[in-house]
């Protein structure tokens, strides 16, 4: 099976490094040196890793024929390719392939059938599920624990427990509305009270 583990970003100096986007959780596998990668475009590869290390939060890899920034920009947007066996899972029981995740049938907490997993977007900050739902339209879900407390590989399901708003929008409304109505009580009782000294902003836990 295979399976896009990056894709090829802007070139980095003038040695044949380039930024990868990495799209798997276990790159010091996958995009290790020597790993010999299938591209889309077919035609741009195979690739062998050379070297690969880390600069500011980024992946940066050189790859063997490619010497310079010219070679190097002319891989900026490849998709990098592995060929991994299906029955493979990660050690980490909470982590899966994206393999695993795709056309699971995403479903709430409550039951309620949203649709199915179609793709898996691998930003910086998160992973999403795109989520194509019975009606066509398309819904992104954090991969995130407070959202998708549940994968039920078995029963192929995923399933989430979606703040207001996440899937509906006309829930968001409703719940900024009582927010609003919140806020305005709790003003009206603080204008009564003696005036006292700023609050510190509220700690934010990562997603």
């Amino acid at each position: 099976m295979q399976l896009v583990v990056g894709r090829i970003g802007r070139a980095h100096g003038i040695k044949g490094e380039v930024t990868v986007e990495v799209r798997t959780d276990e790159p010091e596998l996958r995009l290790g040196p020597g790993a010999v990668l299938a591209t889309d475009p077919a035609g741009v590869g195979p690739l062998t890793i050379e070297t690969g290390r880390v600069h500011s939060g980024r992946l940066l890899l050189r790859f063997a024929g490619v010497k310079d920034r010219t070679g190097a920009e002319a891989l900026r947007n490849t998709l990098l390719i592995a060929e991994i066996d299906p029955e493979d899972v990660p050690e980490d029981p909470e982590e899966f392939y994206d393999h695993q995740l795709m056309d699971l049938d995403v479903v709430t907490v409550d039951g309620i059938e949203i649709g199915r997993i179609t793709e898996i977007s691998h930003l910086p900050s998160q992973d999403l599920f795109i989520v194509e739902r019975p009606d066509g339209s398309e819904v992104m879900i954090p991969f995130v624990a407070e959202i998708v407390p549940e994968i039920d590989l078995e029963a192929q399901r995923a399933i989430i427990d979606p703040p207001p708003g996440l899937i509906d929008a006309d829930q968001a409304v409703i719940a900024s509305a009582r927010d609003a109505e919140a806020s305005d009580e709790a003003s009206g009782e603080a204008s009564a009270a003696p005036e006292s000294g700023k609050a510190g902003d509220d700690a934010k836990g990562d997603a």
